[in-house]
């Protein structure tokens, strides 16, 4: 099972003209010919027809509050009820259930107030701040302001409980007016029913504001972040400006990805998908369509692209020596291709926000830069691998054998769970941090072996066979260590020439979901069970290793093989 942020755009069109819009004329509904819930609806029920499960739907635009009222109600009550048919399945994988979500202009909300009301929607707007600017820019499409409405419809929202909220992105035309937007932020909290302790700044950036704004500097970007803290630290207002106020910068945010291609997804009202309402409306950021592409191709697809707009730009030496590179991910790889940059935009103000915040820096940025690497730039990596270690240490002994290299390889195996999530395994004790995966009964599930593996690590490869070793979450005191260890549930050798009967790209492909489940009775249903996958020809090679060197003995007492963690869940049905 695959979850997934699905960012829903029921329609293009825009109640404002905002002179710097980067939208531009494409403000208008020009998709007449698809129902804004069907679209949504068609698209939910295909993606769980292939186990991939939205686990947020938010609606933006355009500005959706320029929806019929009925539209609004109806799209407005399916998010609601998805969430409530699907809450146990979603909490049960560590993903809040909140409530429908909009984000608006706060222009037209006057217009669904019951429907607000009726399903607690909450309400994400968005003005320019100093309010001042927001009257100069923020226009009627007939050229009047907009402020005084806005006012009037926070009103309307004082006696509900809905979340109810505001961002604004931040220009150097903003940044001027520093004063003012303190001063302003004062008078949001004194006067309206908006929690400014949940406010969001945004930075944005040189992209078709028509000339009217302009970006910040990056040593500006800190003057305002310190300014801030400096206002409001220690005031009623202190939870908001080292919390949300500044979390879009923080690794909690969507740039906290290796691959964002693999979470986020933008879906418009024709059935187009982008990755993002940055990359919205560009052919590099466009995943395909929900009604003429499979899931698989439009999943395909995203990861491929972000990974290739990451590439296009290259990678910055020094963020292979930098301890925040765990944390940034060297940014938005949309923002990155505008700016034809190989960092973030925003690096000095995320290295200052993730040090006011006391996180740590990696310990061994170098190794990590690897790892990264691996993932997103792999023609890059060998470029950055490191080439010594502490003496004798596992990863010494690793590097100073062939053979030990493929036990701990984590690009040998790989599991696929019904066709469509590939996960590259790791030796549990290379892993920086646990992976668990949830499997329905009904999961299929694919081991894709490097056909190397098994023929360049072995004297006589058509001897050698994939071992599988199955253990349960459940534990047991073995043996005279008395050592407290997961109860072994079965393992499978599987010789080479049965693997070669599915092949693709240099792998082995082989199905194990009936071992899996012939077994499924005996799988601990309260903890993590644990699947490991080497060959029988690699695993007498660890043995005899252990037995001749004691530091290495030392080293991997513990199953070294590349693993799997996983839990069961039963009774779901999609």
């Amino acid at each position: 099972m695959k979850f997934i942020h699905l960012l829903y755009v029921p329609t293009m069109a825009c109640n404002m003209a905002c002179k710097y819009c980067y939208l531009e004329d494409n403000t208008k509904d020009k998709m007449q010919d698809f129902a804004p819930l069907e679209t949504l609806k068609f698209a939910v029920e295909k993606f769980k027809a292939s186990f991939v499960m939205p686990f947020n739907i938010s609606l933006h635009g355009g500005e959706v509050t320029t929806l019929s009222k009925k539209d609004f109600y109806d799209i407005i009550k399916f998010i609601n009820d998805y969430y409530s048919d699907n809450y146990d399945l979603i909490s049960e994988n560590g993903f809040r259930v909140g409530r429908p979500h909009i984000k608006t202009n706060l222009l037209s909300l006057d217009r669904h107030l019951d429907t607000i009301k009726e399903f607690n929607v909450s309400i994400s707007g968005s003005l320019d701040l100093p309010i001042s600017l927001h009257r100069d820019f923020r226009l009627t499409k007939g050229g009047d302001s907009t402020v005084e409405k806005i006012l009037e419809n926070l009103k309307l929202l004082e006696k509900l409980p809905n979340k109810k909220k505001v961002s604004a992105t931040i220009f150097d035309e903003h940044f001027q007016r520093i004063d003012q937007i303190i001063e302003d932020i004062k008078f949001l909290n004194r006067n309206t029913c908006l929690d400014m302790n949940d406010f969001n700044f945004m930075i944005g950036f040189d992209y078709n504001s028509n000339g009217y704004l302009h970006a910040l500097s990056q040593e500006k970007q800190v003057e305002f972040f310190l300014r801030m803290h400096k206002e409001f630290d220690g005031t009623d207002l202190d939870k908001g400006v080292n919390g949300a106020w500044f979390n879009e910068f923080s690794p909690e945010y969507c740039t906290n990805c290796d691959n964002c291609g693999e979470k986020f997804f933008l879906l418009e009202k024709n059935g187009d998908i982008y990755s993002c309402v940055r990359g919205q409306g560009h052919e590099n950021f466009y995943y395909g369509n929900i009604y003429k592409n499979s899931v698989d191709e439009i999943l395909q697809t995203a990861e491929f692209k972000i990974r290739v707009n990451h590439n296009s730009v290259g990678f910055n030496s020094e963020c292979a020596d930098c301890g925040w590179l765990y944390l940034c991910k060297t940014g938005c790889p949309f923002v990155k291709n505008v700016y034809k940059s190989d960092k973030s935009y925003t690096c000095l103000l995320q290295k200052e926000l993730y040090k006011n915040r006391n996180y740590q820096p990696h310990k061994n940025p170098p190794l990590y830069a690897y790892e990264y690497l691996s993932k997103i730039h792999p023609d890059l990596a060998t470029d950055f691998q490191p080439r010594s270690y502490e003496e004798n240490s596992l990863r010494d002994l690793i590097a100073k054998d062939e053979k030990l290299k493929y036990i701990y390889d984590d690009k040998s195996f790989v599991l696929r769970i019904n066709g469509l999530e590939n996960y590259e395994l790791q030796s549990q004790l290379l892993k920086p941090s646990r992976q668990i995966i949830s499997l329905l009964e009904n999961d299929r599930v694919e081991i894709l072996v490097k056909k190397e593996v098994l023929e360049a690590q072995s004297d006589y490869p058509q001897n050698n066979a994939l071992f599988i070793q199955l253990l349960s979450g459940d534990c047991h005191v073995y043996g005279d260590e008395q050592r407290l260890k997961q109860k072994h549930v079965a393992t499978l050798q599987v010789y080479k020439f049965v693997l070669e009967k599915k092949q693709e790209n240099g792998f082995y492909v082989y199905d194990i979901s009936p071992f899996l489940w012939e077994y499924f009775p005996f799988l601990s249903r309260e903890n993590s069970n644990n699947i490991f996958f080497t060959t029988t020809h690699l695993r007498d090679y660890h043995y005899v290793k252990q037995k001749n060197n004691a530091y290495y003995h030392i080293s991997a007492v513990n199953l070294p093989f590349q693993n799997m963690e996983f839990n069961i869940l039963e009774g779901l049905k999609l």
